[in-house]
């Protein structure tokens, strides 16, 4: 590809879109890219899109007219796979916003549709674009910790009502016969899952039963509060646990414990320390490579991509069984504080930060930490239904 801008369409531009359409205008001051198109059903002011922009709501057809090389999927997650197969289907590239897709089965055509159009397909997962993931993963290489007896994630955050207010599907397992999956380990904190199986190179497989707790405070239909573990092909457990009820939000943090220390990832912040008995910790901030940027260069032969669909399959298969598990338990609300906030109603579960943080020096499940208001076991995947497109 000639070193002329990269012409690029953003579907999505409102909500998270804008930090996409921020990121668009950046690269182009440096003459890496060039927007010629906006899709969305409520329109940009010209002044936010820019001069000769053109806008539409039919991705298809502003494809077809702006002649864009490549697509920003900013869109729900329901949307994913049709508007990536339109984008494929006009020769744009894709950078497609995680999750990849809401089932297994629309990620095996994704990747089916990549692979028979010859283009390139970035996902979204910004934290695997950090090079403190290569950091950690040169520790372990290194034997900085030992033997890695597993690694724990841990995420609070506060989300109040407005957050599920803020979009039909928000919170939603599905929206008129279609899934969606927008749980907390799913969506807000699929990052912290994604990152999680990289470390520990489980990104493309994760092995065994996949153990699931899933709760909500809010009257929503997906999770805000849950927790999983999985094992890698090795056998290393990996386990995350998040809330979206936190009585303070808290940077999230994965934790890979060893027989001889243990590296912990401020995935937000691209830092990583390092712990050992009789040693002072060591603390370390990386540089991040931006996606699109990434994204381009690779279409100028100058890397490879970051983030190939393949590279979170490890995190789709956490996905669908999210999807097939039964709905989330409801929390009890005699265990939520609950206040009002500007913006919007704030649940807190009770004790919920000090058990999402046990449980990443654990590696353990919400049920085996005795919280009161979670049940015993894993969830087992619901049966797929007849016509459920998600079924294998």
């Amino acid at each position: 590809m000639s070193e002329t801008p990269v012409p690029v369409v953003l579907a999505g531009a409102h909500g998270h879109g804008r930090s996409h359409l921020r990121n668009v205008h950046a690269l182009a001051e440096e003459g890496l890219v060039r927007l010629v198109g906006v899709c969305d059903r409520v329109p940009l002011p010209d002044a936010e899109a820019g001069d000769g922009v053109e806008q539409g709501d039919d991705l298809g057809e502003l494809l077809k007219r702006t002649g864009a090389a490549a697509t920003i999927l900013c869109t729900p997650i329901h949307t994913h796979l049709p508007l990536a197969r339109t984008a494929l289907d006009a020769g744009s590239h894709l950078l497609l916003e995680k999750p990849p897709t809401a089932t297994a089965a629309e990620f095996t055509a994704l990747r089916e549709a990549v692979a028979s159009s010859g283009l390139a397909c970035q996902i979204g997962f910004q934290s695997l674009g950090s090079e403190a993931v290569g950091a950690v993963r040169s520790l372990i290489a290194d034997g900085a910790i030992g033997e890695v007896r597993g690694v724990g994630g841990a995420g609070t955050w506060v989300r109040t009502s407005d957050y599920y207010a803020r979009a039909e599907w928000a919170g939603r397992r599905t929206l008129g016969g279609v899934h969606v999956v927008d749980g907390a380990l799913t969506n807000p904190f699929a990052h912290a899952v994604a990152t999680a199986l990289a470390l520990v190179g489980a990104q493309r497989e994760v092995s065994g039963e996949i153990a699931l707790e899933l709760f909500r405070a809010h009257g929503i239909e997906s999770d805000d509060t849950s927790c999983v573990r999985v094992h890698t092909p090795a056998g290393t457990p990996v386990s995350v646990a998040v809330t979206l009820c936190a009585a303070t939000s808290r940077p999230p943090r994965l934790v890979v414990h060893g027989d001889a220390g243990r590296i912990t990832l401020f995935y937000t912040l691209d830092e990583v320390r390092l712990e050992r008995p009789g040693s002072a910790p060591e603390t370390s901030v990386h540089p991040r490579t931006d996606l699109l940027r990434n994204l381009i260069g690779h279409l100028r032969g100058e890397a490879p991509l970051l983030v190939p669909p393949e590279d979170t399959a490890g995190f789709m298969a956490v996905l669908d069984a999210v999807r097939r598990a039964p709905d989330p338990l409801p929390i009890p609300a005699g265990m939520q504080r609950v206040t009002r906030e500007d913006d919007g109603v704030h649940r807190v579960v009770e004790g919920v930060d000090d058990l999402v943080a046990l449980s990443a020096e654990r590696v353990a499940l919400f049920s085996e930490l005795a919280a009161p208001w979670a049940a015993p076991g894993p969830a087992a995947p619901r049966p797929a239904a007849a016509g459920d497109p998600g079924g294998g």
